[in-house]
């Protein structure tokens, strides 16, 4: 039996009273550690739970042999931050199971794609998500500028997902046959609007306007510490808005209710 329980997004709390059963029933419990981050460790969830909370990276993940070997003989729970259904490699991983003839149980939970309401914007008004990858000298991919675009003529929201990479492997190395991986590194709001404004700059559709596009920047949401702030994004990219995880959502049309939420996260010079 295959379990996958979505954690939430603040600590080892936000668990379901459902997904906690289904850990306390499972012979093994794995953390997926590279399409999402926890604010707390794994070794604080293994206290909590009772048993050892073991890695699943992204090797792991993605080939999910190991995975799907064990749960045909053994109960085995998945734990993905925020909801299961939130990335497609989850959805993948269901897939691959049914195939094989695994029972499947998903365990829902809290996450950004609709947490992100708590800056007063309603769910229903937004368009599609985008992604946001690192950029690199060579790659620079802007598919997401056409998305935020269709977003904004049809007066609907963009929630921006930011990049995040916990075990990428180093190209060179592996092109000289070795595995080496970069160190960890998750986008920042900052690191977001500058890569938005690259594109801006270099497709000259008026789209993003780093002065007059006001925007709300998510900080850590679900979190003690979260924060959140509504600012053009030459104020957002200015904004200490503290660690990670970051999202970044582009509005369109605002209802009254809506821009009346918003004032509320404004930045002034007294929270800057």
């Amino acid at each position: 039996m295959l379990y996958l329980i979505g954690l939430g997004l603040g600590d080892e709390k936000d668990i379901t009273i459902k997904g906690l059963e289904a850990v306390k029933n499972a012979d093994l419990v794995f953390l997926e550690s590279y399409t999402s981050v926890l604010g707390i460790s794994r070794e604080s969830l293994s206290v909590f739970y009772g048993k050892e909370v073991l890695e699943a990276d992204r090797e792991m993940t993605e080939g999910a042999e190991e995975i799907l070997s064990l749960a045909k003989t053994k109960n085995v729970a998945f734990l993905v931050v925020g909801d299961p259904f939130s990335a497609t490699t989850h959805a993948d991983l269901i897939l691959r199971a049914r195939k094989e003839g695994i029972p499947v149980q998903v365990i829902h939970n809290a996450s950004i794609l609709n947490a992100a309401g708590k800056c007063g914007l309603q769910l229903y008004r937004f368009g599609e998500t985008v992604s946001l990858v690192f950029f690199t000298d060579n790659w620079k991919p802007d598919s997401f500028y056409d998305k935020i675009a269709r977003n904004r003529a049809s007066g609907l929201h963009t929630l921006c997902l930011l990049d995040i990479q916990m075990k990428e492997p180093n190209l060179e190395s592996l092109a000289r046959g070795k595995v080496v991986y970069e160190p960890p590194r998750i986008m920042t709001i900052s690191q977001a609007i500058e890569q938005l404004l690259y594109v801006e700059h270099s497709r000259k559709q008026n789209i993003l306007d780093e002065e007059k596009l006001f925007c709300v920047g998510l900080a850590r949401i679900g979190h003690a510490t979260e924060c959140i702030a509504y600012g053009s994004l030459q104020q957002l990219a200015r904004y200490s808005f503290g660690p990670p995880p970051h999202s970044l959502i582009i509005p369109g049309e605002l209802h009254f209710l809506e821009a009346e939420h918003l004032e509320s996260f404004r930045i002034t010079k007294e929270n800057t």
